[in-house]
């Protein structure tokens, strides 16, 4: 089995990406034939400045290896160094029916959101198609909101095969992730670097302390309970400490006599702990001159190898050389 995964280099990681995309989507390498890809071509539709996309591509990199990602275990590549996905992407929209993308919600929201339309925005689910099809992918890990994508990635390879002939293109299947808890940042709202109440996935332990120290709580007196429903420190603090340390400072909250700022100095540790083995590795591959160099270009040589063959393979189905 085959799965892939994209994810955009759009920034800086925070532990809200961590526990809401990156756990599960490490989890794959141990499911079967996993292929992870950087997607820069993606990220044009909202980067305009090559020294960001660079070093986005460059940090999203170091992030997922020093969080677990294992090259022995599966492809670890950028979308640009498989340039044959561009090709068949245009090979695709050729058999793309216009009211196909104008039903796509995906456009609408972004445009939105304050991206600029674009013919790349617009045209953006055909070349998502063309990331899953062109490495024969059996199965597309997404959460709700992308599941409308693949579905147009299931259309299109429908329509190739009738038109240039069954079996020429395989029908992947989506995959829904699970819901995860929304991540609470600093301000209590939805950890988002829109907010600006993020936590860095890496962060220096001075920042660290200083932004948990100052998360916002309510001004209950120290010797009174402090109420658990909506508490950012509980909902931090479940994520990093183990589950008898979270019960105790649930019954710490209900029974009173002890201060937030107790509470955040035990988040703080708890956090510093949980990703001190990451940390850790994020040294070691930084210390290592050309090793994410010699990860991604090992991953594009293996993907490329699949992505020749399938173009190849529809070329000939299509008339092209």
């Amino acid at each position: 089995m085959r799965i892939l995964s994209g994810l955009q280099p759009s920034g800086r990681l925070h532990i809200g990406n961590y526990f809401g995309m990156m756990e599960a989507a490490l989890n794959l390498q141990h499911e079967g034939e996993a292929y992870y890809f950087i997607a820069d071509y993606h990220s044009l539709t909202s980067i305009h400045d090559a020294k960001t996309l660079r070093e986005n591509v460059r940090e999203l990199a170091v992030d997922f290896l020093a969080c677990g990602l294992d090259p022995a275990k599966c492809v670890f590549f950028r979308q640009s160094d498989v340039p044959e996905v561009t090709e068949l992407s245009w090979i695709l929209s050729t058999v793309t029916p216009m009211g196909l993308l104008e039903r796509c919600h995906s456009y609408k929201d972004k445009v939105a959101h304050g991206i600029s339309a674009s013919h790349g925005l617009f045209a953006y689910p055909v070349l998502m198609a063309a990331d899953i099809l062109i490495y024969d992918s059996d199965v597309v890990p997404v959460g709700k909101d992308q599941k409308q994508h693949v579905e147009v990635t299931r259309d299109l390879a429908v329509k190739m095969n009738e038109a240039f002939g069954e079996g020429l293109l395989r029908i992947p299947a989506p995959r829904i992730r699970e819901e995860t808890a929304v991540v609470p940042g600093l301000d209590g709202q939805k950890m988002s670097k829109s907010y600006n109440n993020t936590i860095q996935l890496f962060e220096e332990e001075k920042a660290l302390k200083k932004k948990i120290m100052g998360i916002k709580t309510d001004s209950t007196p120290v010797e009174d309970p402090k109420s658990i429903e909506g508490s950012s420190i509980l909902a931090l603090y479940k994520l990093v400490a183990s589950p008898a340390d979270y019960d105790v400072m649930v019954a710490d909250h209900q029974r009173g006599g002890i201060g937030y700022g107790d509470f955040k100095k035990r988040l703080l540790q708890a956090t510093w702990d949980f990703f001190a083995p990451m940390r850790a590795r994020r040294e070691a591959i930084l210390a290592e001159p050309g090793y994410v160099d010699r990860v991604l270009a090992d991953g594009a040589e293996k993907a490329r190898k699949i992505a020749r063959a399938t173009l190849a393979r529809v070329r000939e189905a299509v008339g092209l050389g």
